[in-house]
Formats: C-alpha cells, structure tokens, sequence
C-alpha cells in the first residue's frame, strides 16, 4: 500500500521542513522526486540524502513567485503525476501594520506561486491522464490567529483555489486535497525562536508547543504521512478536500 513506484513528483520548497519530509517519503516509496527550491544548498542536501537511501532526486532552482521560469521548469520536466506546493513564507503583522510590500511579497509566493505551479503543472498532468495536487494550507485559513494577518488571508486563498482546481477538474481525473497543519516543528521555528526570544527559547518552545491540546508541536513526518496517503492511489476516491493535521488546535481549543 501507499507505493508511488515510478511517479513523478514535484515538490515544491522541498529543501527543509515539511518539503523535505515529503520529498524524502515519495523516494522511498518509489517517486522520482523533482525539487523546487529558492535555496539549492537545502535542496541539494535533501537530494543527497535521498540518494544515499537509493531513490532518484533532481534539484531545479525556482523562484515560484516567477511564471516564466516555473514554465520553463515544468516544460524541461515533462509529464508528471504529483504536484506538492509546499513552498511558502511567513509574516507577522496586524492589518494595520503590514506594509503593502510585505503584503505583496507573501501573497506572491503563497498565493501566486501555488498558482504559478497549478497552472504549469495541469497541462503535464493530462499527458499523464491525470494525477493529484496537494496544496498546504493552515489552520490560519480556519481560526483566527494573532499577528498573522498576511498569511492567513494567503492560505484562506490556497483552500479557495483547491476546490476550484478540484472541480474544474473531475473530467481529467486530476484530484486535488489541501492539508492544514498546525504549529510543526522545523528549523522555521527554531530560527524563529532564537530571533524573536533569545534567551527564552525553550520556555517559549514550550509555551507554543501546547497552544496543540494534544501537548505538542507536530512534526513534519506525520504531515509526510498524510500527504503520502492523499497522492497514492488508496486515495483515489478523495478530492476537494481539506485534512487539519493539529493536534485538535482547530476544534477543541475552547
């Protein structure tokens, strides 16, 4: 179960985190794996270590938010089966103190960079007679969250665009599922941390880690596991839909 054997994948922001999991999980499980990233040093350790475990990585260095150069990748890829857009940044701000070029700058790579991959991804997915996109999203996009203006309204935008893409879809058998994770923990939230709390990493780690009921951040294997199920054909009866991957953040936080 669960096998990708001899799919092709596209990962985009595949060099660390959740991306990285996700790449490093399709290997094993048979996909040759095409990773998107702005920072080749990542991508190419990731690529590394997908190797030494005997799968078949390629590293393109993109900058999603660019239409032209994702076209160009897309093309020199040829017909794919799986397109991940994991690739996104964050920022902290309310309205009314998120600048316009902060704003423009998260909505180009969460937003118009998912899009920018969808739209170079579907003509290579009919070749293939269909295939499957997992968008990440957020709990952001579900619950209010402080400070986080900019990326809440870009990853409400990426749940609207995977029912659209879901739909307009169904006749080319291209399926297409968002996943929500809450608080995951990656090197972002280390570098986060250490910039915003120096001297108080651990007892803020601790304090961010149980805003989870569940008493834990989330790690980037379990949302690997989940993106794993939704692109394999066990999945092949589900689309349009949205998976909380939270630790319970978004329904039992009363």
């Amino acid at each position: 179960m669960f096998r990708l054997d001899d799919k092709i994948a596209v990962i985009t922001g595949g060099g660390s985190g959740i991306g990285k999991a996700i790449a490093k999980l399709f290997a094993k499980q048979g996909a040759i794996v095409h990773i998107l990233e702005w920072n080749t040093n990542t991508a190419n350790e990731t690529a590394d270590e997908i190797r030494n475990d005997g799968g078949k990585p390629f590293v393109h260095k993109c900058n999603v938010a660019d239409q032209k150069e994702v076209l160009a990748i897309f093309e020199s890829i040829g017909p794919i089966n799986i397109l991940v857009n994991n690739a996104g940044i964050a920022h902290i701000g309310k309205a009314d103190n998120t600048k316009e070029e902060d704003f423009d700058r998260v909505m180009s790579v969460n937003v118009k960079g998912v899009y920018n991959c969808i739209y170079a991804a579907i003509p290579q997915l009919k070749k293939e007679d269909g295939g499957c996109i997992i968008n990440m999203a957020s709990v952001a996009a579900h619950v209010g969250i402080p400070d986080r203006f900019a990326y809440s309204t870009t990853k409400g935008a990426v749940m609207a665009m995977t029912l659209s893409v879901a739909k307009d879809y169904l006749q080319e058998n291209i399926r297409c599922n968002s996943i929500s994770p809450a608080r995951v923990h990656t090197p972002f939230v280390d570098g986060f941390l250490k910039t915003n709390y120096a001297g108080k990493e651990e007892e803020m780690f601790d304090k961010l880690s149980k805003t989870q009921p569940i008493g834990r951040m989330g790690t980037p294997d379990e949302v690997a596991a989940l993106a794993l199920y939704l692109c394999s054909d066990e999945a092949s009866f589900i689309t349009g839909c949205d998976y909380l991957v939270d630790g319970g953040f978004v329904k039992l936080n009363n």
